[in-house]
């Protein structure tokens, strides 16, 4: 099931979106103003955005300008102008769609469902807890800023998080890095990179370490 991110203030467009998409099997998470949504935005447990431009303690476009690069998903203006500046503005800013309120069911479904089926944002990206990770860029972002993981260390952490909730042994483990990397690494090497990881992450439980055996990521 999708879930979209509902940025609207107008509790009778965030009930009828309600039954609308529960119809349609939608999950909705609705934030009635920006200081909500950013919570939301880090948490990253959504798949597409809908945005209303005017809010009560700010406007869209400015908020999507500051949070463009910890969003993930497609983002769908929602205004109650139709202004030919404000809608090429929109796009401009990279959103995938721009909407006027009042709006017809139908038509918002199949925008919806088009900007889902035309988006490659979460292709390459994992997420676990509140942690993201940018496969093609090899970058580990929480809490909106960016962790620097040498290029070994995101290796191994990110072997950990594609095997999420499953025990990867540090004989596969190492077995893995010294396919991957020039370097040798022993198993007391090992133990000092899970540490720096753990430590860079600012977390010792999201990377779980199984007695005798190797580690363990939990998605949740």
């Amino acid at each position: 099931m999708k879930t979209i991110l509902l940025i609207e203030d107008n509790e009778d467009i965030k009930k009828g979106l309600d039954y609308l998409f529960m119809q349609n099997e939608y999950l909705l998470l609705h934030a009635k103003n920006l200081s909500v949504a950013k919570n939301y935005i880090v948490e990253k447990k959504y798949d597409l955005i809908l945005l209303d431009v005017t809010l009560p303690d700010g406007d869209g476009f400015s908020f999507y300008e500051e949070m463009r690069d910890f969003i993930s998903a497609p983002v769908i203006f929602l205004t109650a102008k139709d202004l030919e500046d404000d809608i090429v503005h929109g796009l401009e800013l990279g959103a995938v769609d721009y909407i006027v309120k009042p709006f017809r069911n139908r038509e918002l479904l199949l925008r919806i469902g088009n900007a889902l089926k035309n988006s490659k944002s979460t292709e390459n990206i994992l997420r676990v807890q509140d942690i993201e990770i940018h496969i093609d860029s090899m970058k580990v972002i929480r809490n909106q800023e960016e962790i620097p993981l040498t290029s070994l260390e995101f290796k191994l952490f990110l072997m950990l998080v594609e095997n999420a909730n499953k025990v990867v042994t540090r004989e596969s483990i190492l077995d893995k890095i010294w396919d991957e990397s020039s370097n040798y690494v022993n198993d007391n090497t090992l133990t000092v990179y899970i540490k720096r990881i753990r430590k860079k992450i600012g977390s010792d439980s999201i990377i779980k370490t199984i007695k005798g055996i190797g580690y363990r990521v939990d998605r949740e």
